[in-house]
């Protein structure tokens, strides 16, 4: 491997999008696949060996196009195998968690709502995560389903449908300083949740840090890639998707712009 080698970047679905984009922003030299899972989806309801199957199964074909890094772009992927992950591969992996320390970083106390998968929030590693700062901080967990099917779906522009699953979810934790998406299919309702908050709410999701995360990786092994505009390579096990994937990449950009 070499600095122009690609960074796989995958998910059960078409969240890690939002991931990828945040990668494709801060580090437009690098060359990027990205790997979508649509066929196994969701895997917030699958198990944990189910899960871990099918990452180890992308790695697989990630690592067999030369990867010089694999970026877990999703959070219930992360909390079921990254650690696997980590012992069976030679390159970095790159894993997601709620970014809940961002949320509780403060001198004051904080009510705090976690937004993720089922599966993320029953894990052992985000009980860990959890238990680091629920003694000084309130901290609310909220299993979002209906999120994840309205990206997957393509379904992003029915307000109806994303409004009415938004108001349940805010329902649920309604009195807290901050919302913690914690997962990546999440990001794609910000724009909307920022609507509908009007700023009574801080919304947080670990796509900037991870992004962050690779850069400094990369430059700490050489692998940095300072030369003219990256590729994009699309991949989705259920090949019809990848219209779609790449609607949502231009999506997420056309917001930063």
């Amino acid at each position: 491997m070499d600095s122009k080698s690609p960074i796989g970047v995958f998910d059960s679905g078409l969240g890690g999008i939002s991931v990828l984009s945040a990668i494709h922003t801060l580090l437009p030299g690098e060359n990027l696949i990205y790997f979508g899972d649509s066929q196994y989806n969701p895997y917030g309801t699958k198990t944990k060996e189910e899960i871990t199957q099918r990452c180890l199964a992308i790695c697989d074909e990630l690592i067999r196009r030369g990867t010089k890094m694999i970026v877990v772009a999703c959070n219930t992927a992360t909390s079921a195998c990254v650690n696997q992950l980590r012992d069976t591969y030679d390159v970095d992996i790159i894993g997601m968690e709620p970014a809940l320390k961002v949320a509780c970083d403060r001198p004051q106390p904080q009510r705090v709502a976690v937004w993720a998968t089922d599966f993320t929030l029953k894990e052992e590693k985000f009980a860990a995560l959890m238990h680091r700062f629920d003694e000084k901080h309130e901290i609310h967990k909220v299993a979002c389903p209906q999120l994840v099917r309205i990206v997957e779906e393509d379904d992003l522009d029915n307000d109806q449908r994303a409004q009415a699953a938004i108001n349940a979810y805010l329902a649920q934790a309604p009195d807290v300083d901050s919302i913690v998406l914690g997962c990546t299919h999440f990001v794609f309702f910000k724009q909307k949740l920022a609507q509908r908050l009007q700023d009574s709410i801080e919304l947080i999701d670990g796509n900037e840090g991870t992004a962050r995360h690779v850069k400094a990786l990369l430059e700490q092994r050489g692998l940095l890639n300072r030369g003219e505009a990256g590729t994009i390579t699309w991949m989705n096990t259920l090949p019809e998707k990848i219209g779609l994937s790449k609607r949502l990449f231009n999506r997420m950009e056309d917001s930063i712009e």
